[in-house]
């Protein structure tokens, strides 16, 4: 199960729209490590500035990568903590996280990162299995 839905929270989806504050609630309560690794990438990213920061040191364990795969494979929990962070999530092998900022001057960076290029780049041996 990838999120810890409250009664109420299954209550709301039941009947149709979903508050998306509890939604992102639900998420930074059920997906703590995932959680934590983008708030302090976002708050990396306002102190230091500059086009995104990253994350490059793999999860502690498993159960840390799979709320990792967790939060950035789906679209619905991407999209409501970009939303709530005001950046651009991005996402490479199973562990590589990084926040862009919402402007426009970066996306060319933004597209390095998330290209085939980058990605092939980006391995190692000791990520074959994450």
């Amino acid at each position: 199960m990838s999120l810890d839905v409250s009664p109420a929270l299954l209550e709301q989806a039941e009947r149709g729209e979903v508050d998306e504050a509890e939604f992102v609630d639900c998420v930074r309560t059920s997906l703590p490590f995932a959680w934590e690794m983008i708030s302090s990438l976002v708050a990396q990213l306002k102190v230091d500035g500059g086009d995104f920061a990253d994350n490059q040191t793999p999860p502690p364990d498993e159960q840390a990568r799979g709320q990792l795969l967790r939060a950035l494979a789906s679209d619905a929990i991407r999209g409501a903590l970009q939303r709530h962070f005001g950046v651009r999530l991005a996402f490479q092998n199973c562990h590589r996280v990084a926040v862009f900022p919402l402007d426009s001057t970066v996306d060319e960076r933004h597209a390095r990162f998330t290209s085939v290029r980058a990605q092939i780049l980006n391995q190692s041996p000791e990520l074959r299995d994450c």
